[in-house]
């Protein structure tokens, strides 16, 4: 018998008909939404429970088998793929909002909660979680990728929305990390350790989120520029003048194409701005006032306004099936999507750069972004299988990432490491990189969470 038998047999033994072999549920569990091929484990477990997490643990750890934490599945560099085999342990059936603060503005979540549900749940308390990567993601897959969104400008990312943490180390041992206080001054900050660390040093149980109010009003806009280069130079103003932007998305002319036919949209084929403005009446009225006149000195052909719920809604819901409405231009394709985050004196040159790249390449390209924190996306379309197409994307992907490093920025804003992202590790982060593989080995000594991942040395 293999130790991988032995493991399974004796989940199997322990859990019953929650662990599958079935190869369907396999194939899911080893795929996200990236272009890189499905990695299969060699079972999945559905865990019910943080005694049902720390238990599996136990024995996968006793028996060395790799361990992959999965929650929806949505990441896009490979985060949830088996390198090894091993078993699958999804967390997705723990899925209860185990409490809410009002009046501390917080949240306790176990990790399969899903932020929509979240927000629905909190509808009534004039309350939110903005954290918005698209996706319907689970709370306790955006903490492990250090996931953010259109809203990230205003109000942050998973690591500043995190408050506090339980989470099971490769041995079994459950620990807690942070307090719902909103300082502390007390030892290391584990639970941003824990936040985008990727699986790789254990698995989050719970989750204690921040909440926001709901502001009083909200609006808005679209608005068209005559070139890409106005397009983003109106993003650096509008940010350097200090006005508090709820979301401002950029979509080059392949996005609002994309847009208008998936999305039943009749946007001008132009460079593009998505606007939000939140506030009181009289201050996203000033705000939308600066901003129109920024947008005008850099050609903009003025904004269009949706200021109703249902337009607004139409507007962000089109923004976030943009992958979805990229790959519907080339019917079979995969999108092969790299992001980058520079600066944001860097983001004109950066995205030009990309643009022009892609001009002269033979594969459709889109660009979009959260341009607000400098955070952009390139989106290649590529057949499955199409050996010369993915390796001209690697190629193309591989210089937006050279560009933003050379700028002083970092080879992910959101999507994080996976598998896709390993190779820049070392150029990022030089000699820092072995004080991470140092963490991983303390943490997770017999190297069982997400091997050949975060915490490794690139090939």
């Amino acid at each position: 018998m293999t130790t991988i038998d032995q493991t399974i047999n004796e989940l199997e033994a322990l859990f019953g008909t929650r662990v599958s072999r079935a190869e369907a549920v396999r194939k899911h569990h080893g795929d996200d939404l990236s272009y890189i091929p499905a990695m299969l484990p060699d079972a999945v477990f559905f865990a019910e429970s943080t005694k049902d997490v720390s238990q599996a643990l136990a024995i996968c750890n006793a028996n060395r088998t790799p361990v992959i934490p999965f929650g929806t599945g949505t990441s896009i560099e490979g985060q949830t793929h088996a390198l090894k085999g091993g078993i699958s342990i999804d967390v997705s059936g723990m899925a209860d909002i185990l409490a809410v603060n009002e009046a501390d503005f917080d949240a306790v979540v176990q990790p399969g909660v899903r932020r929509k549900q979240l927000n629905e749940h909190l509808r009534a308390t004039g309350l939110s979680f903005p954290v918005d990567p698209g996706a319907d993601a689970s709370i306790g897959g955006m903490a492990a990728t250090r996931a953010s969104g259109t809203n990230a400008v205003r109000y942050g990312t998973m690591r500043e929305n995190v408050l506090a943490l339980e989470v099971v180390l490769p041995d079994g041992k459950v620990i807690r990390t942070g307090t719902r206080a909103r300082k502390s001054s007390t030892g290391y900050d584990l639970t941003k350790l824990f936040v985008g660390s990727e699986g790789t040093l254990g698995i989050i149980t719970e989750a204690t989120v921040r909440l926001h109010p709901i502001p009083a009003a909200i609006s808005s806009a679209v608005c068209t520029f005559g070139s890409l280069q106005g397009a983003v130079d109106a993003v650096i103003a509008t940010m350097q003048s200090g006005v508090p932007m709820a979301r401002i998305e950029f979509l080059d002319e392949v996005a609002i194409e994309a847009a208008n036919n998936y999305s039943k949209l009749s946007l001008k084929i132009a460079p593009t701005l998505f606007l939000e403005f939140h506030g009181t009446e009289t201050g996203i009225k000033e705000q939308a006032e600066t901003v129109e006149a920024i947008a005008a000195e850099y050609g903009a052909d003025g904004f269009e306004w949706a200021s109703r719920p249902e337009d607004r809604n139409r507007l962000w819901q089109a923004r976030h099936d943009s992958s979805h409405a990229t790959r519907a231009l080339r019917p079979g394709s995969a999108n092969f999507v790299t992001d980058a985050c520079v600066p944001i004196s860097a983001l004109a040159d950066n995205i030009l750069a990309a643009r022009a790249d892609a001009d002269q390449s033979f594969l459709r390209t889109k660009i979009n972004g959260h341009v607000g924190d400098g955070n952009f996306h390139v989106n290649y379309l590529v057949m499955p299988g199409a050996t010369d197409e993915i390796r001209e994307a690697e190629r193309l992907a591989a210089r937006v990432v050279e560009r933003a490093l050379e700028s002083g920025g970092t080879a992910s804003g959101e999507h994080g490491i996976g598998i896709g992202k390993l190779k820049f590790m070392r150029r990022e982060h030089g000699p820092a990189l072995e004080s991470m593989v140092a963490l991983k080995h303390a943490f997770d000594p017999n190297d069982i969470m997400n091997p050949g991942k975060l915490g490794s040395l690139p090939d």
